[in-house]
């Protein structure tokens, strides 16, 4: 006989202070029933950019461990999922904050958190090692985002990885990047293996900082409204090519989301020169909803 089973989760909006506009996270704080597979499966139901499941940690030096599933793929790193469960096990107290600081372990390894404290906290992640990948033809990127060459800076574009592999553009102006869209046809140009996978990030520097899109429909995400995992790649890329202004001295943010409804701001605080003492990434969470997902079991 089939057994019904309750599984709370807690659905945040990640990047934002104002509900319903952010990058929406659901949150299972206790995954411990489930599979790989069942976790995929939910994943595709709940049908947001991305669900985060918790699991008691492998590692000593971890509060918890997350594995994080979009609804076609599991992830090895993502920034708005750190965050949000982040926020969420310390709102209920599952994990505590040593001087608010602790660690959580994710595919990609374990991955720091910090927070900033104050009437809205600001939860901080600290970019994993960035690895830099081929650079791509600045016409290739602008045809599959469907706009002009001119229509981007005389910078080309590169592929970079914190985990999450990402094609960085620079755009113009904010125009061009509001004006770009990039589909599965548009994304097969630029690549040179058919196992590929990988995100593309459009940006154009800002007073603030950037103003940004990123698109992933292999990912089963046609359009992200905040990607945390690629913005410590976009800061490097970035600094390399002079387009932080140094008016910010270490810290700017990057607007993201807008075009599509649902503005986020993702905070950047490079540590060091260049950020040899880390690309940090951060921002406000906001609570949703709590919610209960009932399934069989046996």
């Amino acid at each position: 006989m089939a057994l019904m089973r309750s599984h709370p989760y807690t659905v945040v909006d990640v990047f934002t202070r104002e509900p319903l506009t952010g990058n929406h996270l659901a949150v299972f704080t206790d995954a411990s029933e489930f599979d790989a597979i069942t976790m995929q499966r939910i994943a595709r139901e709940l049908n947001l950019a991305e669900t985060a499941f918790v699991l008691p940690a492998t590692r000593q030096d971890c509060a918890a461990r997350v594995r994080i599933f979009t609804p076609a793929k599991e992830m090895a790193f993502a920034g708005h999922p750190t965050v949000g469960t982040a926020f969420v096990l310390l709102e209920k107290k599952i994990v505590t904050s040593n001087n608010g600081a602790f660690m959580l372990e994710e595919e990609v390894g374990p991955v720091p958190v910090r927070v900033e404290a104050g009437q809205a906290p600001l939860i901080w992640l600290r970019t994993p090692p960035i690895r830099e990948g081929r650079c791509l033809d600045s016409a290739l990127c602008a045809q599959a985002l469907g706009l002009e060459t001119g229509d981007l800076l005389p910078v080309r574009p590169q592929l970079l990885s914190a985990g999450n592999p990402t094609i960085i553009v620079a755009a113009k102006d904010k125009a061009a990047v509001d004006r770009a869209w990039l589909d599965s046809s548009g994304l097969r140009t630029l690549k040179t293996d058919a196992n590929e996978s990988f995100c593309v990030f459009l940006f154009a520097a800002a007073p603030e900082g950037a103003y940004s899109r990123m698109f992933a429909p292999e990912y089963g995400v046609p359009e992200d409204p905040a990607t945390g995992s690629s913005t410590g790649p976009l800061a490097a890329f970035m600094m390399r090519h002079g387009l932080v202004a140094k008016a910010h001295g270490t810290r700017f943010v990057s607007e993201q989301g807008t075009k599509m409804g649902r503005r986020s701001i993702l905070h950047v605080d490079i540590q060091g020169e260049s950020g040899a003492d880390g690309i940090y990434v951060g921002g406000h969470v906001t609570p949703v909803a709590e919610a209960v997902m009932t399934l069989s079991g046996r």
